[in-house]
C-alpha cells in the first residue's frame, strides 16, 4: 500500500487527524488517573469498587504473564543447547533431511524431544508451502552498528562476539554507521576496530552519515538508513540478490551469543514467507550487569522478562531494540524512518502497513546482550535510566501513524486493525497508569473514606482483598526473582554468592522503580506528545565500570 510512514508532508486533513491522534494516548492516561483520584476523594465507595476490580484484572494478567514467562524461559533454556549449524546443513537437502528427522529417537531426553518436535513441525510447514529456502552458503548477513559516542571499549567486544560465531564469518558483512558529528576519538576508535577485524568478515567498513540532510531528524533511523543504502550499492556491484541477505540492526553495545547467526539463518530458512518477516531474539542486559545500581538491574531484567512473555505470542509480537529482517523487505518499504526516534518498532509497523498486514515477527529463542544504562555517578545513572525509558516510551509516536495507515488500508482485515490498534494503545495506557494505581491511587479511598463508607463492608474488606491479591503477586515476584538469578551470566563472574543473593533482595525495589523509572517516563513521553513537545533522540550513557556514589 502506498502510505508515507511519516508525520511530514501531510495534507491539511491528515495533519489534523495526526494531531488529534497524538493527543489521545496522553489525554486518556491523564483522564484515567485524575478521575480515579477525584473519585477517591469525593466518592470513595465508587472508587473502591473500581480499584478492587482493577486489582483483580491486574492479578489475572500478572498470573498469565508469569505462567508464560516460565514457559518461555524453559523454551529458551532448551534451545540454547540446539545445534543450529547441523539443522542448517540438513535443510540444504530438505526432503532427505525430513525423512531422517522422522527416524530419530530420544528415549527419556524430553527436552531434546520437545525441541525436535517443534523442529519437525516447522519443516513440515516449510515443505507444504513450497517456498524452499536458498542454500545456506548463499545467505549473507549484513550487520549495521550505529555509532555516535561509543568508543572501542563498547564496539570492540560487539565485533569480537561476531568474529567468534559458530557460523562462517565470511558470510557476514559489518558496517559501522558513523555520525559525521561524532568526536575525533570516536572516529579513531571505529577506524582501529574496523582494521583489526576486517579480515574476519566478507567485508567490514564505515559509512559516514552527513548532518543536516533535509527531511531527516537527528535519529538513529536516519544513520542506519544511510548505511543500508551504501550497502545496497555494494551488494548490487557484487551481484548479491537482496532476497538472500538478512540485515541485523544492532545497538553499538550489542554482544551476540556465539550461535546467534546460526540460529538466525535457521529461522530465515525455515520460515516460508521469509521475505516478509522480522526476527526477534531475546535481549538481556548482561554486559555490565554487576557494575550498575540495583534499581537499574531490576528495571532491565524486567524488560527482558517482557520480551520473553511477548515471544510466546508471535501474532502480536513487534520488533524491539536489536533485531533482524529480510534486506529485500527493508529496501522495498524504503528503509527505516528517518524522522522517528522509535525506529525499531516503527520498521515493523511500516512493513505491516506496506504489505497489507502480510508481515510478521518470528521469535528466536536465543539471546543477545546489551548494556544497562550507567553513568559516572549514581544520580546520573538514575537520570540516564529515566531518559532511556522515556525514549522507549516515545514509541507511542507510532500510534497516530499506525491508525492513519489502518484507516487508509483496504487490504488489512478489520479484525486485525482493531486487534493491533487496541494492543498498541492499551499497552501504552497500561505502561503510564498501572504502577500509579497500584502503588499510590489504590490506597486513596481508604485514606479519604467518609463515615458512611468507613462503616461499610467494603471498607473493612478492602485491606483483606488487597492483602490476598498482593500475597499472590508476591508469589509471582518470587518466581521472577528465581528466573532473574537463572538468567544471570554464569561464566567469569568475579563476585560471591552473597553478592548474587543481594540481587534477589533488590527486587523489593520494584514498586518504587516501576513508578519513577517506568510509569513516570511513559506518562512524560505521552504528555510531551500530547502537548506537541517532540523529543529528540538521546543516546544512552554506557559504562562498564561502577558509578561513583
Amino acid at each position: 500500500m502506498d502510505f508515507h510512514y511519516s508525520k511530514q508532508h501531510l495534507t491539511a486533513g491528515e495533519a489534523r487527524l495526526q494531531r488529534r491522534l497524538e493527543i489521545l494516548p496522553g489525554a486518556v492516561s491523564w483522564i484515567s488517573l485524575v478521575t480515579l483520584v477525584l473519585l477517591s476523594i469525593f466518592f470513595p465507595f465508587t472508587a473502591a469498587i473500581f480499584i478492587v476490580a482493577f486489582y483483580l484484572c491486574w492479578l489475572l494478567r500478572l498470573l498469565y504473564m508469569t505462567i508464560f514467562l516460565v514457559l518461555s524461559y524453559m523454551r529458551l533454556d532448551i534451545e540454547q543447547k540446539t545445534d543450529w549449524r547441523a539443522r542448517i546443513c540438513g535443510m540444504d537437502a530438505l526432503r532427505a533431511y525430513i525423512e531422517n528427522c522422522g527416524q530419530k529417537k530420544f528415549g527419556r531426553h524430553g527436552r531434546r524431544w520437545f525441541s525436535h518436535f517443534v523442529h519437525r513441525r516447522e519443516l513440515k510447514k516449510l515443505s507444504a508451502s513450497g517456498q524452499l529456502p536458498p542454500a545456506s552458503k548463499d545467505i549473507l548477513h549484513l550487520v549495521i552498528f550505529p555509532v555516535i559516542k561509543e568508543g572501542a571499549d563498547i564496539i570492540g567486544p560487539a565485533l569480537e562476539a561476531i568474529a567468534r560465531q559458530n557460523f562462517p564469518t565470511r558470510q557476514i558483512m559489518v558496517i559501522f554507521a558513523l555520525e559525521e558529528r561524532a568526536k575525533g576519538p570516536v572516529k579513531q576508535d571505529v577506524s582501529a576496530v574496523t582494521q583489526k577485524y576486517a579480515s574476519h568478515f566478507k567485508d567490514c567498513f564505515t559509512v559516514l552519515h552527513p548532518s543536516g540532510i533535509p527531511g531527516e531528524s537527528r535519529v538513529k533511523g536516519a544513520n542506519v538508513t544511510c548505511a543500508a543504502k551504501a550497502a545496497a550499492e555494494r551488494l548490487r556491484q557484487d551481484h548479491v540478490p537482496f532476497e538472500h541477505v538478512i540485515v541485523s540492526c544492532f545497538d553499538a553495545d550489542t554482544v551476540v551469543d556465539q550461535n546467534y547467526f546460526a540460529c538466525l539463518t535457521y529461522h530465515f530458512m525455515v520460515t516460508p514467507d521469509r521475505q516478509r518477516a522480522s526476527f526477534q531474539p531475546i535481549p538481556v542486559f548482561h554486559n555490565n550487569i554487576w557494575h550498575v545500581p540495583g534499581f537499574a538491574r531490576v528495571i532491565e531484567t524486567g524488560s527482558s522478562f517482557c520480551q520473553l512473555v511477548e515471544a510466546t505470542n508471535p501474532e502480536k509480537l513487534v520488533t524491539f531494540s536489536s533485531h533482524s529482517m529480510s534486506f529485500q523487505a527493508l529496501v522495498e518499504v524504503g528503509y527505516w524512518p528517518v524522522d522517528m526516534i522509535s525506529d525499531d518498532s516503527a520498521i515493523f509497523w511500516k512493513c505491516y502497513i506496506h504489505y497489507g498486514g502480510r508481515y510478521r515477527v518470528v521469535p528466536m529463542y536465543t539471546t543477545l546482550s546489551m548494556d544497562v544504562a550507567c553513568a559516572e555517578t549514581w544520580w546520573r545513572t538514575v537520570k540516564s535510566v529515566y531518559k532511556q525509558k522515556r525514549r522507549w516510551a516515545w514509541g507511542v509516536e507510532n500510534f497516530p501513524l499506525v491508525v492513519r495507515g489502518f484507516l487508509k488500508s483496504k487490504e488489512i482485515p478489520l479484525y486485525e486493525k482493531i486487534r493491533h490498534g487496541f494492543k498498541l494503545f492499551e499497552g501504552h495506557l497500561s505502561w503510564a497508569t498501572w504502577a500509579f494505581i497500584l502503588s499510590i491511587i489504590g490506597w486513596l479511598p481508604v485514606i479519604f473514606a467518609r463515615k458512611e463508607f468507613a462503616a461499610s463492608v467494603v471498607y473493612y474488606n478492602i485491606p483483606d482483598i488487597a492483602s490476598t491479591i498482593f500475597n499472590l503477586a508476591f508469589l509471582c515476584l518470587a518466581i521472577c526473582i528465581i528466573l532473574s538469578m537463572a538468567l544471570l551470566p554464569k561464566a567469569n563472574v568475579r563476585f560471591s554468592r552473597l553478592k548474587k543473593a543481594g540481587l534477589a533482595l533488590e527486587w523489593l525495589l520494584v514498586p518504587v522503580s516501576m513508578v519513577f523509572l517506568s510509569a513516570l517516563p511513559a506518562l512524560d513521553a505521552q504528555t510531551r506528545l500530547m502537548m506537541g513537545q517532540y523529543l529528540e533522540f538521546w543516546v544512552t550513557d554506557k559504562r562498564r565500570t561502577p558509578p561513583a556514589r
